[in-house]
Parts: C-alpha cells; structure tokens; sequence
C-alpha cells in the first residue's frame, strides 16, 4: 500500500482529494497539512512514501518545504500541486528536488497514476504543463542573453556523446532497463551515466535533468 499526504492550504481541497483518492484506489492519506512547516512536522511522526504538495502556502511555502524534506528524507517523494499561475516556480520545486508536478485540477484517475508512477521510480512531468513551463523558460532566457553568443554556449556542462543519448532517451521517459535494450548497454553502465549527468547538471533526479535540458536547449544542440 502506497502512503501519501496531502499538504494544501486549502481545507476543502485537503479534504476532496484525500476523499477521491481513497475511494479509486488502494492509496492510503495517512495526513494532511496547511503548510510547509506542518508536512515537516507530519514527515517526523509518519512513514511517508510521497507529499503531494501546495507550492503557495502560508508559513513555509512548498519549494522550502521540498528542499527541507529532502535534505532531511530523501527517500520521500514530492509531487508538486500547481497551477498555471505557478508554471515560474515549477523549476525551483524541482530543482529541490521533487519529482514531478500536476496541476490540481487534474483528473483523480490520472493523478493516481501518476502517484503509482513516482512511487515505482518514474518522474511525473505532464506535456501540457511542460509547454507552458519550457515558454516561460524561453521567454527568461531570450531576455536575458540577447548580447550573448550563442555559439559559445553549446553544451556547457561537457556531457559526452553517451551521455547525451542517455540524456535524450530520459527525455523520451525510458527506463533504465529501456535505455540498456536501446543502447546495447548493461544496466550498471546506464546507471552510471545517470549518476555522471546529475553530477554534471547538477541535479538531483530525473525531473530536474528533463527539465534543465529542455532549459538549456542539449538535446535540442545534440544532433547525432
């Protein structure tokens, strides 16, 4: 059985998503909180497999609350609540380390699955919300390189061919296993360019590392 938490300041929301998620499937809430300084406080007293968490709140807003847990329970993972309004913060939250996000009126059915899917290791990155977040990324980036040249800037965490194969396939969603049948690789060596592209990017999952090349245009630049 899957154990989640809901930490939301809106009390009606708490409650309606605690009440459909029970009821479709066989995903335990074991608590709920208004802030991010209460989901620490949950996070001391229960075994919580994955937050599901507000990015706006009073208190402790859900990127500090994300990167306070996960300094603190790694092991527990975060499921960003959003909106289009909160498409800017999106990165942040993953850049703590959550992984993935979901807009809040989602369907129940398919923020099941998307719970199951974080819960065995996938990260939830929906395309509509992607879009969104990777236009304000554009918009960011082409304000502030205007007198940049660009030519200078292809690839600059120095990911190898390799690398960026495996980059581009976790871009595409495939699993470790997935990767090692395409590539011809075993499953060892595929974890091993995982590890080598987080340290390189400077990241901490695989939500991150999907949304920083996207940010930063490497697969975009990796033709071959």
């Amino acid at each position: 059985m899957i154990k989640a938490a809901i930490v939301e300041d809106q009390e009606i929301l708490r409650k309606s998503l605690k009440i459909v998620i029970e009821s479709i499937s066989d995903i335990k809430i074991i608590g709920t909180a208004e802030n991010g300084e209460k989901a620490i406080a949950l996070c001391e007293m229960e075994n919580i497999d994955i937050l599901l968490m507000d990015i706006q709140m009073p208190v402790m807003d859900g990127v500090k609350a994300t990167e306070e847990i996960k300094k603190r329970w790694p092991n527990i993972k975060i499921i960003i609540l959003t909106t289009f309004q909160d498409v800017t913060h999106v990165l942040n939250a993953l850049n703590a380390g959550a992984e993935g996000y979901i807009l809040k009126a989602v369907d129940p059915e398919f923020l099941v699955q998307g719970i199951k899917m974080v819960y065995h290791g996938g990260s939830l990155i929906p395309q509509q919300l992607a879009k969104e977040v990777f236009s304000q990324i554009q918009l960011t980036k082409n304000e502030q390189s205007k007198q940049l040249d660009h030519n200078s800037m292809k690839n600059p965490y120095e990911l190898n061919n390799q690398e960026l194969k495996v980059l581009k396939c976790l871009t595409q969603r495939l699993s470790n296993k997935d990767i090692s049948e395409k590539m011809f690789l075993s499953v060892g060596t595929v974890k091993n360019y995982v590890s080598n592209i987080y340290s390189k990017l400077n990241v901490k999952n695989r939500s991150s590392a999907i949304m920083k090349a996207m940010e930063e245009s490497l697969i975009e630049d990796y033709k071959h």
